[in-house]
């Protein structure tokens, strides 16, 4: 009986761990699925402004219904550099949706003065992707 109940857990816990980062990525329509990247290039003397910023407005996009994940990436090689990954429903939902929800103006004033630190800011189509543990 222990035993069957640690089983348990523990397929709960892969089954889990496996679905909670993605959990709206199965009611989208891959089609139209977006990707946004912006690159920074962040002087140290602005790394934490930079990072406080999108942790603020990161709350902001955890609650819009356009944003299905997003993650904030910094240089290891190049500390100065980061990478802001934004997906989105759609283009057209991140475009016309968010950028019109009442949540973009407080979120464009928490980034706006990183905006000369874009190196680039574009979307992307996803094509393929991979999760998994790279035990096969």
């Amino acid at each position: 009986m222990k035993q069957l109940l640690i089983y348990i857990v523990l397929a709960t816990i892969i089954l889990l761990s496996n679905t909670s980062a993605q959990p709206k990525l199965k009611v989208m329509e891959k089609s139209k699925y977006s990707v946004e990247l912006i690159r920074y290039t962040i002087p140290e003397n602005q790394w934490t402004p930079f990072e406080n910023a999108y942790a603020q407005a990161g709350k902001l996009l955890s609650k819009s219904k356009y944003c299905l994940y997003y993650t904030i990436n910094k240089g290891s090689e190049e500390p100065n550099n980061y990478v802001v990954i934004i997906h989105w429903t759609s283009e057209e939902d991140h475009l016309n949706g968010f950028r019109k929800s009442a949540d973009f103006a407080p979120f464009l004033t928490l980034v706006k003065p990183f905006y000369n630190q874009i190196q680039e800011m574009k979307h992307y189509t996803e094509i393929a992707a991979w999760s998994g543990s790279g035990n096969n």
